[in-house]
């Protein structure tokens, strides 16, 4: 693909167009839209625009399925409505959809004029479902069958209509409402005889989401059960579509970003990748949380402040300050991004807090004593420091890395609870939390031990 896109470069450069088309139809649908992304990004939309509008008719339509959002915009700035209308006719219902939510409202209201009611209607039922619904990851695009057909009939008709679905490894029984009553794999009509009844063969056990729930909710089924796809109902067990494995793979992605940016106090609702975001999105994306940062730290510092006296009766104890703060802060850390990763994969509910306080506790006791005796012994043997402060720091050890154990455990636990997302929960909050309470720590008990008075 690399030496495809310095081909056209520079037979863009030469302007020989014709030979940039047999250039660009060697690669797939994938790479062609990698190329006219990168000759939007470099030359323009001028030369990104003449691109795709040599690309066949069923072509184009896949490769501007592949395009980024913001190229698709683009590119339908530069072409009619009437091109525009083409590409959706060639795409798939769900990744028509899935343009129409990007383009500008008034594109899309152009095109949907054209199409007819019936079309227009079904368009707008599925732009208004929640983003993160069911109902706005489905296509209308499967295999429906019959109870009444037998298995010659029901090959026949995935022979004459396949083509143009989703997938027809899965088929979908329907009554005359259009009830969910059944699923058949493709599998088990191709090895049974032609005469068996669709009803004798049919799973009845099957398991289906409603069009209204939660795309992580879905996203867990498919993971729990390795569906191909699965069938969305209404509130009536109407089935009114599909979910397909490679739809919810984009989801789990989002969702993982998501979860990476919050866990580093990032709040970025947009969809847009790295480098595509300006300089001041990514400010404003940063700044709040950097701010109530700030704040905790300023409350740390006035800590510090009142306990002056102490640490300027011994000096040495500031220069173990920093490894409390470090310690709590990473163990924290650690506890919260397992018990992170165990509730968005559905390991760990609410109803096991206490099974995540007892062995979050137990952990803690025993890294808290190793900890606890390595720095013993290196503050007495290396620094040659006095036995009173070598273990002020260390009972501070084992005392901070059990609070911040249990609380890098509890508070994900917790904003699930009150319905904040856990990952809010992690690196930042839970680093701002025990940096504030190991210098409480610290302090305290260096005044219990040394029995030095303020």
């Amino acid at each position: 693909m690399e030496r495809s896109l310095e081909i056209i470069f520079g037979l863009i450069e030469e302007k020989k167009y014709a030979l940039v088309r047999e250039e660009l139809l060697e690669n797939n649908e994938a790479d062609i839209a990698e190329i006219i992304e990168e000759v939007n990004d470099e030359l323009g939309t001028e030369k990104s625009v003449i691109l795709f509008r040599m690309l066949p008719k069923d072509i184009s339509a896949m490769v501007f399925a592949y395009l980024s959002s913001d190229c698709q915009v683009d590119i339908v700035g530069g072409i009619t409505v009437k091109e525009v209308q083409n590409i959706m006719e060639e795409m798939s219902f769900d990744d028509m959809i899935d343009v129409l939510e990007e383009l500008p409202a008034n594109v899309v209201d152009r095109i949907l004029m054209r199409t007819d009611k019936e079309t227009r209607k079904l368009i707008n039922q599925f732009l208004n479902y929640p983003e993160s619904s069911a109902g706005s990851l489905m296509t209308i695009d499967y295999i429906g069958l019959k109870k009444e057909m037998n298995v010659g009939d029901a090959l026949q008709y995935i022979k004459i209509h396949g083509m143009d679905q989703e997938t027809v490894y899965t088929c979908y029984v329907m009554d005359a409402e259009r009830h969910l009553e059944g699923i058949v794999s493709l599998r088990t009509l191709v090895v049974s005889d032609s005469d068996e009844t669709i009803k004798d063969l049919m799973h009845e056990d099957f398991i289906s989401v409603n069009v209204m729930d939660d795309q992580e909710e879905i996203a867990q089924l498919f993971k729990k059960y390795d569906f191909l796809a699965l069938p969305v109902v209404d509130k009536e067990n109407r089935l009114v579509g599909i979910i397909t494995f490679d739809d919810i793979m984009d989801v789990i992605e989002e969702e993982t970003t998501e979860d990476f940016e919050r866990m580093a106090g990032v709040l970025d609702d947009s969809d847009k990748e790295y480098l595509d975001l300006s300089v001041i999105q990514h400010i404003k994306n940063r700044v709040p949380w950097l701010c109530l940062l700030t704040v905790s730290l300023m409350i740390t510092g006035a800590i510090i402040a009142r306990f002056e006296a102490l640490m300027s009766q011994v000096i040495a104890l500031v220069a173990y300050m920093p490894l409390l703060m470090g310690t709590g802060g990473n163990t924290g850390t650690q506890s919260a991004t397992l018990v992170i990763r165990g509730m968005s994969l559905g390991e760990i509910e609410l109803r096991d807090v206490g099974k995540v306080i007892w062995k979050e506790l137990r952990i803690s006791m025993v890294l808290g004593a190793v900890l606890a005796l390595i720095n013993f012994a290196k503050i007495v043997l290396i620094d040659r420091q006095e036995p009173l402060i070598a273990l002020t720091v260390s009972i501070s050890i084992l005392i901070v890395v059990i609070f911040a154990k249990l609380i890098g455990g509890l508070l994900p636990m917790a904003a699930k609870k009150l319905k904040i997302d856990p990952a809010l929960m992690a690196t930042p909050m839970i680093s701002s939390i025990t940096d504030m309470v190991s210098v409480i720590i610290y302090l305290l008990l260096a005044t219990l031990i040394m029995g030095i008075t303020l």
